[in-house]
């Protein structure tokens, strides 16, 4: 008899239902075992010890996954791989350290063979499993449960509700570490300079056109000047400013070309003070080049000012310096 095929929709939803049960879990009888869990690492950050993940195969990989997780989080981690470990690597599992162990079975054999050495070598043993009546969890000081109901894989013998749960649950872990261990927005880009995530982290100030690269006309300067000022500049815009470098306005090149368009050769005879808009986007220096993606997104510009507290202008901020890889 023939299976009857299912959308792959279906199968979305067999392992959105297992982390729904998941997230049940947790908030339930779960919850004291992670609140447990997150102690246990936390104790072992502050005294200078790491999480170590171990696992194998598909368990491995999303092992591996934390590591780089808790890594980019500032939580010191590193992977162990179960088979590996007996040949020398467990070497590196120190008094401090606190062991996350993946297995869904709770009875790979490679991993069964390094228990009673972390038990002795780690501050503390988490296993990470879906069969709490296992080797693995008799034998960890903190159990979490991922097990689920079915797989998607209609056979139910490919891991794939299994691991998203797993996964599911690491990065739970990681970003309530993260959230513990008081990491700001700061702290995060400083560990990811490189790359859009890393630009967009980053205060505005560092990014900013700045001094003689900002555009910037006084109130009385006619509008051949600002045209010269805009076109030399490059940035669609300048600013207005006043004999001390205070803000006054902006003037855009969409304001000239409705102006153009308006006035025609009329247009030569008006002053930046006459046609510039009065109420300019500013930010501060300090403030997130993500904060100013979105205020220009909100407000459909592409350049907006950086200003000090006594509103003078420090440089211009174009949308293309924040998306640039």
């Amino acid at each position: 008899m023939t299976e009857k095929k299912l959308h792959p929709a279906a199968f979305v939803r067999v392992e959105a239902d297992a982390l729904l049960q998941l997230a049940e879990r947790m908030e339930g009888r779960m919850r004291p075992d992670v609140e447990r869990a997150i102690a246990r690492v936390l104790e072992s950050v502050k005294r200078n010890g790491r999480v170590i993940a171990v696992g194998l195969g598909k368990s491995g990989h999303i092992a591996r996954k934390m590591v780089a997780t808790l890594n980019s989080f500032g939580v010191a981690a590193q992977f162990l791989h179960a088979g590996e470990a007996a040949h020398g690597d467990i070497g590196m599992v120190h008094g401090g350290d606190t062991v996350l162990a993946f297995s869904y079975s709770g009875e790979t054999e490679e991993l069964l063979r390094l228990l009673e050495t972390l038990k002795t070598r780690a501050a503390a043993l988490i296993a990470i499993c879906g069969c709490t009546n296992s080797t693995l969890a008799k034998t960890a000081d903190v159990v979490l449960d991922v097990s689920v109901s079915q797989e998607a894989c209609q056979m139910q013998l490919a891991p794939t509700a299994s691991t998203t749960v797993m996964l599911a649950l690491a990065d739970a872990l990681a970003i309530e570490l993260s959230q513990r261990s008081g990491l700001r927005a700061e702290d995060f880009a400083v560990l990811h300079p490189g790359g859009r995530l890393g630009k967009r982290l980053q205060p505005i100030g560092g990014l900013m056109h700045a001094e003689e690269r900002a555009p910037r006309v006084r109130a009385d300067a006619p509008l051949a000047i600002v045209i010269h000022e805009m076109s030399e500049k490059r940035l669609g815009m300048t600013t207005v400013v006043d004999t001390g470098n205070k803000l006054l306005g902006v003037i855009s090149d969409g304001d000239l070309r409705r102006l153009l368009e308006r006035e025609g050769g009329n247009a030569l005879q008006r002053t930046a003070g006459e046609i510039m808009h009065r109420t300019p986007c500013t930010m501060k220096e300090n403030d997130l080049a993500a904060s100013a993606l979105e205020a220009m997104e909100s407000k459909k510009i592409t350049s907006l000012v950086v200003i000090d507290d006594k509103q003078k202008v420090l440089g211009v901020v174009h949308l293309h310096d924040l998306w640039e890889k």
